[in-house]
């Protein structure tokens, strides 16, 4: 194998829960392909099990140990804990820089040979990742080394997450009408609404999904909005007039927003297979956007000082740049939509009257967003997925 492990490999995974579902998201996508396709004995440390459910529904929220799809399931339940190091695995991974236990720390100091420990960080499209990405960091007192590695759009950072027939069952998917109208109907979407532009919404409580929801309203062109229970609550129950539980749809004007049950992560692939826009936010369905070649806007995880402005404008960059003008439609709305704009433009009684012309804007150069999205899927696809490039890279520190 490329990736020179064999199924007598261990590997932990360590995650601890701050955005929602998008930390687990990651991390359960990652496991099971580590486990799937490359043999990998994968142990899942989480330290929330009731969320983990929400994604997949197989999950005991109140077993300590369970074994999910293959893959070993431990309820992370705080940092104290004795370990021996028969208790280690080979490749120890903690997600985005948390504090693994330091118990199991020091037993990872007593084996040998040392696992091979990696620090998975967040991603980016910022240079500066290509510069650290697989740096290592000695550890201060123990002889441990740790290692950046750093998902990315590069050749020179460890790639996207992404599956073996993800693409194979994409296209499967999407080249049969018929099974994209079976899987809406299963959310109430009837035939005659398969025409209208199918957008799937998924963004954090603070997004202007008011006055998007009053623009499309307001459309020459009929909108069907998908968004999952619980996203974007605020602003869809004063839509509906009702609380926005699964199953709950209304119109008004050009708008249709219908209320989803949140599905399972296989389930939420198709769901963006499915529809014309995605509105994707944090990382995890932001790069699954990008693997269902269709147009997408990212809300992007809100950070201290706005930084996560500065990780939106790098991405932009990257992606939207060579689209032209329709890449400035897209920068304008993307902007918008995460609020990167100066103190207060973003409110008061013009951002209505500003909404309904981004909209018509964005809608205007979806061809061309289209084009771009298959493109950029192309330009991703070239740098190998993220699994099979993290395991190449610790079969090198061995």
């Amino acid at each position: 194998m490329a990736t020179e492990t064999n199924a007598t490999t261990t590997l932990a995974l360590f995650c601890k829960v701050v955005d929602n579902y998008g930390d687990i998201g990651i991390c359960w996508r990652l496991a099971r392909q580590l486990q799937h396709e490359h043999g990998i004995a994968v142990t899942l440390w989480v330290d929330d099990l009731q969320t983990f459910q929400r994604i997949c529904p197989d999950v005991d929220p109140d077993a300590a140990r369970q074994q999910v799809a293959g893959v070993a399931v431990r309820h992370w339940a705080g940092q104290d804990g004795e370990f021996a190091p028969a208790d280690i695995a080979d490749i120890v991974i903690e997600f985005f820089g948390c504090d693994i236990p330091p118990g199991y720390i020091a037993a990872m100091a007593q084996c040998e040979p040392r696992p091979v420990w990696l620090n998975l960080e967040g991603l980016t499209a910022e240079e500066w990742v290509e510069g650290c990405h697989t740096l290592p960091s000695s550890h201060p007192r123990l002889p441990l080394t740790k290692h950046f590695f750093f998902p990315g759009f590069t050749a020179k950072t460890g790639g996207l997450l992404r599956e073996s027939a993800l693409e194979s069952q994409r296209l499967a998917f999407q080249s049969d009408p018929a099974a994209m109208a079976a899987f809406l109907a299963r959310f109430g979407v009837a035939p005659a609404d398969m025409a209208a532009l199918k957008v799937s919404l998924f963004c954090y409580p603070h997004a202007p999904v008011a006055e998007l929801f009053g623009a499309w309203a307001q459309g020459s062109e009929p909108v069907l909005c998908l968004v999952p229970a619980g996203v974007a609550a605020d602003a869809v129950r004063a839509f509906l007039g009702a609380e926005p539980a699964a199953g709950a749809a209304r119109s008004s004007g050009a708008l249709t927003v219908r209320v989803l049950p949140f599905v399972p992560q296989q389930d939420y692939d198709k769901l963006l297979w499915a529809c014309d826009l995605n509105f994707v936010r944090g990382e995890d369905s932001v790069v699954r956007a990008q693997w269902a070649g269709k147009p997408f806007v990212w809300h992007i995880y809100p950070q201290d000082e706005n930084l996560h402005h500065k990780k939106l404008g790098a991405f932009l960059q990257r992606y939207s740049a060579p689209m032209e003008e329709g890449g400035r439609a897209l920068d304008a709305f993307s902007l918008r939509w995460n609020g990167a704009l100066p103190p207060g433009a973003d409110s008061g009684p013009d951002a209505a009257a500003d909404w309904r012309a981004l909209w018509p804007s964005l809608q205007a150069v979806m061809p061309a967003a289209a084009s771009r999205a298959a493109e950029w899927q192309q330009q991703m696809f070239a740098h190998g997925d993220l699994a099979t490039n993290l395991l190449r890279f610790a079969a090198s520190l061995k």
